[in-house]
């Protein structure tokens, strides 16, 4: 193990995730206080068309009080496994179910205060469902031409790191086909 814990203080239990002050011996033997968020991790997916697009939300984040292009994502669910909830997150979110899903990575978006793991996915074969977006979802769905949504991660309209890196290596598999 790479360090010691030695008191854990919960702070804060929300729905989404827990916060925890730490109290832990850092592999250099110093000892420190560390804040912690606790979060059970999520799965996002990159929906490609048939035609080439790509489906993108444009979804409201109070946090940053804006409207962010992002591709879709949830949290997962107690004992969810991200293949389920990538399915599930793309159905509510977008109206699309995928029939083929290819697992493109999984990033860690701010080890500096997170444990959560975001497990990215290529979704393909796309056909339309019924969107169920939960009540306080506030996105619009906009499939876009995949060639732009590159640019727009260039001009800085996608900020989202989980969609940078999601089109990214999504632009990289399609390089190599």
């Amino acid at each position: 193990m790479l360090l010691k814990v030695h008191n854990i203080t919960n702070l804060y239990n929300g729905k989404i995730f827990n916060v925890a002050l730490e109290k832990v011996t850092l592999p250099n033997g110093v000892i420190k206080d560390r804040e912690v968020v606790r979060h059970p991790g999520a799965a996002a997916m990159v929906p490609l068309l048939d035609d080439g697009n790509v489906v993108l939300v444009k979804q409201h984040r109070h946090a940053v009080n804006d409207y962010l292009w992002e591709i879709p994502a949830g949290t997962l669910e107690p004992e969810e496994e991200p293949l389920a909830c990538a399915g599930r997150e793309l159905i509510e979110e977008t109206g699309y179910e995928a029939n083929n899903f290819d697992k493109l990575t999984e990033i860690l978006p701010a080890p500096g205060y997170t444990d959560e793991h975001i497990h990215i996915f290529l979704a393909t074969g796309l056909t339309l469902a019924e969107q169920r977006l939960e009540d306080d979802e506030i996105l619009t769905v906009q499939p876009t031409p995949f060639d732009k949504a590159i640019e727009m991660i260039k001009t800085g309209e996608i900020q989202d790191a989980k969609t940078i890196v999601g089109l990214l290596l999504t632009s990289m598999r399609k390089r190599k086909a």
